[in-house]
Parts: C-alpha cells; structure tokens; sequence
C-alpha cells in the first residue's frame, strides 16, 4: 500500500451525514471530484442497517436530504442552471421533481407534516421578498458597493442577501414568504447547515428558527430565537431580554416546549453554549445539566424525552445522550469524532464517525462503540502513519495534550524530522479528526513526524481553559508549542536541526509568533495568517477585538503591539512560505502580503504562493493539491 499522497487524497470519496429513513435503510451523501474539471458530484445511496447492499439513490449536485413525516419521499436541493432549487422524489423509487421556482434558490428544506414543504429561500436584501427579488436584476456595468454597517461582508461574500422562510406546496406549485420584507441575516453565507437553525413544530403549526436580531450597523450582532405560525402569524423573539446568542431551536415532542442553545457573552464567539427548555405556554425557562462543562454544538430530541446531542472533550467528538432529569449527558462514543447522528425508527442511532486514521464512514453506534456501516473510502485511501496521544507539562505546570503522527512503517522511538501543525481558532481543537484541508497523514507520508498541540485556549477542557489566552494570545500557546518541542526532543523524537512550524489563521498568527521570537525551527509555512494585530480591524468581524487582544488600539495600543508579529519583525530570520487567498475577508490577503514583504526586505528566505479565487480555505481540488505540494516542497527544501 502506497502513502497517502494530495492527489490520492482527494481521490477519496467524501462521505456525508446519513438520513435513517426506515428500520432497514439510510440515504447517505457520497461526494467524488473530477480530476478533469474539479467539479464535485454526489450520489446518494440506499444503504441498509449492516452496510452489506447498496444501491443509487440520486446523483447530481444534491444537498440538504430531509425525508417526509410519513417516510415516503425525500426532498433535498440540486443545482438547477444557476440556483439550488428544492425538489422531492419517492423512496420507492421515481424520477426527482422540482418544487416551484425560487428566484435565488434554496439554502435548505424540510417538511411539514401535512406534505408541504418548509424551505430557506435566498433573496435580495434591498429587495426583501419573492417578487421584487424575481425582478431584479443587477446593472452589470456597476462592481460598486456601498455600507453604512460594521458588519457588510462575511468570509467571502459581500452581505447582501438574506434568507425567508417560505412555504411550498407540491400539489400546486405555490410559493409563500412567511416574513416578507424582513431585512435581517438569517444566518452566515459560509454556515454548512443553515436549515439547521430552524424546527417545526409536531403538529406543523409553528416554526422556530434562529437569526440575527441586532439594530444597524450591526456593531455586536445578537442571534436570537423566533416562533412564527406556519401561516406567517404571530411572530416572536422568544428571548427578548437576552443580551447572548440563541441558537439552534428545538420542539419537544408533544410541541409545548422547545429547547435552543444560549450563549451569555456575544462578543466570545467560544463562549460555551447552554441547553434551556423554554416553556411556549408561559414563557417559563430553565437551564439543563448546569454544571456540565461541555459545550454542545448539535442537539435533537428523542422519543424517551431525553436529548441526543454532540460536545467536544478533550480532543474527541462525543455523542452524548441526555436522560430526561440527568444532571449531566452520558457518552455514547468514546474515541474518535463522532458528528451528525440520526436515529432510525427503531431507535438505533447512526452517526459519522472518523479519527486521525480514517477518514468518515458511517458507523452505528451500539454499547459505547461505533461500528462501521459503510467502506467507501478504502478504496482510494493509501497507508497511514499510527497516532498517539501524549500529555506533557505546558504553560503553567498545565498538563497539555498533543497527538504525534508517526510516517506509516516508521520505529516509534527513532528521532525524525518535527513539523508542528497549529490549529486555528484560536479557539479550536485538533481532534482525533479526519482533516481534509490540514491532514498530517499527508506529511507523515513524506517522512515527518507531525505534532498537533492543543495548546491552552482550545476547546473541548472546559471554560476556563479556552479563555485562558484572553488578551495574550501569544503567551501560553507559545509556551504549549515550545514545551511540546522540548518534550519530543528529549525523549529522542524529534531532531532538533530538522523542525518546522506550520499553521493556517490563528495557526498562522502563532507560526508567525513563533519566528519573531526563536530561531530554533529550520522552516516555516503561515497560510492566511493574522501577522498584525492592528491590521484586523479589516477583518469582516472585528466584535470582540477587545477581550482576544487586551484592549482596542484607540484606547491601548501598546497592549494591542504587545502581542502583535508585525511588532517583533526584528526576530523574523527563519525561512518561511506564506500562503493567502484573494478572496479572504476572515483574514485579510494584507495580512499575508505584509509578512512577505518585510521577510524579502530584511532578507530573510521567503516564498509567496498567492491563490486569487481562493477564500480563507483552500477548497477546489487543483489548487488543494498544489497547496500540499507547496507545503511539502518547503519542507523538503530546509529540513
């Protein structure tokens, strides 16, 4: 077997969240690339409880799958010329059909209970609802925008769309915008799972969906939850005193209540999440599993009244179950990262499930275990190096984990080549995660033993230790990495002539950290990395700006410098491959730009590798490919 090399990379087939549709099927979403065109294609696939047959379900350019209250259709979205329209198509089989026509299409699709169809539909902002939009049609001699808003892009996307919920009968063809002329964001261009924020009720009456609620121009947005009937009635914030974010609702299963997740603090995007039950007939609310300190991400009723839901901890994706009166959930999964679980029928529970070995797959989850469903990766996936976790002292005597790839074939105990691979965030996580974009596997296939530190202000151990680093965030998380080289370096793992550190956004800004304040790394690669602090205010989101840097650069920039690269270029000596994309509103291509610049002025080696249709990711898959090949020609090149 051959390591894992970019092109095979992404000749792996990309596995998706499973539907259970039946007590003896689930639709799952397998996405392939074409080496020819870059074009993704997906097909879904009827796989049965034991992964034993399979067959083609659909294929296209589908997403968003959500299967009918009686079990008999599926309706998801497909590429219709230019826009993502909604269309249904029988379980027993039958040709897909459209529903309707929406004139900027559909960002997700769910079903009411009496057969008619509950979508997002994208419209313009200046021209909030179904007919103005269909009518409008931008001048193509004018690339002008203007803004009076603090908030006015967002990733890649200038924000000038927003999204209605509308109702679509497939019986006639009607289409009805529940909330005509509303102006506000109904949710990020780059969320994966917009559809995700919005429920219906049992009975159909009522939907509930999160967005945001916050007055122009939008200074600190404010994500709050809304009730509305199903025939555009009765619209109401269910938190109007709250000041946090209110996220992801959900209906209990009798419909008189619902759940959502709170966030208190709207300028801590990291800020750990709370479950609370809001009472719908008086309003009455109370907080669930208080004491618990982990942070849920997705949650779903089930029939017993408890709440399937997923939480990192401590470098795992866990899904959890919360017993109804429980004062904290119970785990489900142990190792690996578990994400998207569906509970079939029958009440068994499906989810994805991958780790730092194996890509997704489908796995059911029986006894604390996940037991695989699906194989559809093996087929393209090349061998893998072993990863291990280890624990060492940090910052502040804290113990710190690290996971270490080894090259697949490799002596555990032979010192080799150190690349660090630094998450961003800087509130995330490397978890014991599939990684498309940043897989270490990749480099432990060219020989390097690759370091993944989650350092303190990562998430998944509990507040404290995520907000940590507030203020500095070039303290602790230089001291983890440090430390961590030492570690591997003492127990005879790493050469020290032969390291290097990468890192992509806040990865990038530590990377960048790093070589302005030690020489000891032979190499360095900052993708889309943050290099000036003060330069951020450029970002599309600067709320917050305050707590992460220790202060605003009117009132303390000196505080601000403190931690800033761009202040300590004195230190920048190690040779260094910046990568940014054009399209980067996250961390501004500046930046990136900035940090080149000065390396080639002070005479410091440096290359610059620039992609101009690329955003904070890089996401087609000849420009992933060349990504890695930079990459691993740098290292090849000073290690």
């Amino acid at each position: 077997m051959t390591d894992l090399t970019p092109t095979a990379l992404w000749d792996i087939p990309r596995v998706g969240a499973p539907v259970a549709v039946a007590v003896d099927r689930l639709l799952v979403p397998v996405t392939t690339h074409d080496p020819e065109t870059d074009e993704a294609e997906t097909i879904v696939w009827w796989i049965d409880p034991d992964g034993k047959e399979k067959r083609r379900f659909a294929a296209g350019t589908i997403s968003g799958l959500s299967v009918s209250r009686d079990r008999t259709q599926v309706a998801y979205l497909r590429k219709r010329e230019e826009h993502r329209q909604v269309h249904i198509q029988p379980l027993d089989g039958g040709e897909a059909t459209a529903v309707g026509e929406l004139p900027l299409g559909a960002v997700g699709v769910k079903w009411l209970p009496d057969g008619r169809l509950v979508a997002l539909a994208t419209l313009w902002r200046q021209h909030p609802d179904l007919e103005a939009t269909g009518s409008h049609e931008p001048d193509g001699r004018l690339s002008v925008r203007a803004t009076e808003d603090a908030i006015y892009r967002y990733w890649d996307t200038w924000l000038e769309h927003v999204y209605h919920p509308v109702i679509l009968d497939p019986a006639d063809g009607s289409i009805t915008d529940l909330t005509p002329g509303a102006t506000r964001f109904w949710a990020w261009p780059s969320t994966n799972d917009i559809i995700g924020e919005l429920d219906i009720s049992p009975d159909g009456s009522l939907i509930a969906f999160s967005a945001n609620d916050s007055d122009p121009p939008h200074r600190q947005l404010c994500w709050s939850a809304f009730v509305i009937g199903v025939d555009g009635s009765g619209l109401r914030r269910l938190d109007p005193e709250s000041p946090g974010h209110s996220r992801r609702p959900r209906f209990t299963g009798d419909g008189s209540a619902l759940v959502y997740g709170y966030q208190s603090e709207p300028d801590f995007y990291a800020c750990p999440t709370r479950l609370i039950r809001h009472d719908l007939a008086d309003g009455t609310e109370v907080e669930l599993a208080p004491g618990w300190d982990r942070s849920p991400d997705r949650w779903e009723w089930m029939e017993d009244g408890g709440i399937l839901l997923t939480a990192e901890d401590r470098g795992q994706s866990r899904v959890w179950r919360l017993a109804p009166e429980a004062a904290e959930p119970e785990p489900i999964t142990e190792e690996g990262w578990a994400s998207d679980p569906t509970v079939a029928p029958d009440g068994r529970i499906y989810a994805l499930a991958h780790s730092l070995t194996r890509p997704p797959e489908v796995h059911r989850l029986e006894d604390g275990t996940a037991v695989p469903v699906t194989d559809f990766a093996s087929v393209a996936l090349g061998a893998t190096g072993t990863a291990r976790e280890l624990t060492f002292s940090g910052g502040n005597g804290d113990p710190i984990q690290m996971w270490v790839i080894d090259p697949p074939d490799a002596d555990p105990q032979e010192p080799l080549p150190l690349v660090h691979m630094i998450h961003g965030g800087p509130h995330g996580v490397f978890g014991n995660a599939w990684h498309w974009r940043w897989n270490p596997q990749i480099l432990a296939g060219a020989g390097y033993r690759v370091a993944l530190v989650n350092f303190h202000g990562s998430t998944g151990w509990g507040e404290e230790f995520t907000a940590s680093i507030h203020g500095a965030w070039g303290d602790l998380p230089f001291q983890d990495v440090e430390l961590a080289t030492d570690h591997l370096v003492t127990a005879g793992l790493a050469d020290p002539e032969r390291m290097a550190v990468t890192g992509g956004s806040y990865g990038g800004y530590l990377t960048a950290w790093i070589i302005s304040q030690t020489d000891r790394y032979a190499a360095a690669v900052a993708h889309a990395a943050v290099t000036s602090l003060p330069g951020m205010y450029a970002s599309d989101v600067t709320s917050g700006r305050a707590r992460a840097y220790g202060g605003e650069i009117w009132d303390d920039r000196a505080a601000v410098e403190r931690w800033s690269p761009s202040a300590h270029a004195a230190g920048y000596n190690t040779p260094t491959l910046v990568i940014h994309g054009e399209r980067d509103a996250r961390v501004p291509i500046t930046q990136g730009l900035e940090l080149y610049g000065v390396l080639v002025a002070k005479g410091v080696p440096a290359r610059l590798v620039y992609f101009p249709d690329e955003n904070h990711w890089i996401l087609s898959r000849s420009n992933s490919i060349r990504w890695y090949e930079e990459v691993l020609g740098w290292l090849q090149r000073w290690l």
